[in-house]
């Protein structure tokens, strides 16, 4: 780089790349008909889970307070590294749940 406003610009198209790419990584809302959610049982609303096929659910277990889950307890969707690229709702759940330590 031959000046500073060189590297300021380019400084700044770096920055804004970040930006993107952190937006990126919150992704769009998994579908419960996605192949990897089937495959987990992931309902959106903990209380639509099926308790004869998931005998072990309890109405208590959330995305937001699973050991998984990658946003705030109080966030509405986060991200979970079993569905990468995408959110999770925070009422949801899944066959992985798994208690917070």
């Amino acid at each position: 780089m031959s000046n500073r406003r060189e590297f300021i610009v380019q400084v700044s198209l770096g920055g804004s790349a970040l930006v993107t790419g952190q937006a990126f990584a919150q992704g769009a809302m998994l579908a419960e008909t996605d192949p990897q959610a089937v495959a987990l049982g992931y309902k959106a609303d903990t209380t639509k889970v099926d308790a004869k096929k998931y005998p072990k659910h309890a109405a208590s277990q959330l995305c937001n307070n699973c050991a998984l889950y990658q946003g705030k307890a109080t966030d509405a969707a986060g991200g979970c590294p079993l569905f990468a690229g995408k959110q999770v709702a925070g009422k949801g759940w899944c066959s992985a749940w798994a208690k917070k330590g």
